[in-house]
């Protein structure tokens, strides 16, 4: 499946992300011809961003590149569900489809919470499709989240 193929690139960049202490999210935007035009990890941290989410990375990355504001016919693969930020950025760079892996019950903007492409005012619903990864992106977020929680020395 080619979907899965992408989403494994996504399931990497989560895993980069861990590594510098993010949480573990990755993000993979593809051309409508296959192309994979940008790839990301969160980076919140890191640039002392909080939109800086793998899915704004990409989508910054990509609209730069092309030298547009608009994505038709682009897929966006992401190891989460988006939350309601990027779910509005999906929407306002008109992307094709969204691929994403595990539901986020917390924070999800598109399946879960205001979920934002059913809304009444939303202007671009993309595809989605969801559970691709499902196991390995939330096995990644579960253990990130466990070792944060776990008691430390001297605390």
């Amino acid at each position: 499946m080619v979907f899965r193929s992408y989403m494994d690139l996504a399931l990497e960049e989560a895993q980069m992300a861990a590594a510098r202490g993010e949480v573990p999210v990755g993000a993979v935007l593809v051309s409508p011809g296959g192309e994979v035009l940008a790839r990301a990890g969160n980076r919140t941290r890191e640039f002392s961003d909080p939109s800086a989410h793998a899915e704004m990375l990409v989508i910054r990355a990509a609209c730069a590149a092309l030298k547009s504001e608009r994505l038709p016919g682009h897929v966006l693969y992401v190891t989460l569900e988006p939350c309601p930020m990027c779910a509005a950025v999906i929407g306002a760079a008109r992307i094709a489809r969204l691929v994403y892996g595990a539901d986020d019950p917390k924070s999800g903007g598109v399946s879960v919470g205001p979920r934002l492409f059913s809304h009444s005012q939303c202007h671009h619903r993309p595809e989605v499709i969801d559970g691709v990864g499902e196991r390995e992106a939330s096995a990644l977020l579960t253990r990130f989240f466990a070792a944060r929680r776990e008691p430390r020395e001297g605390f």
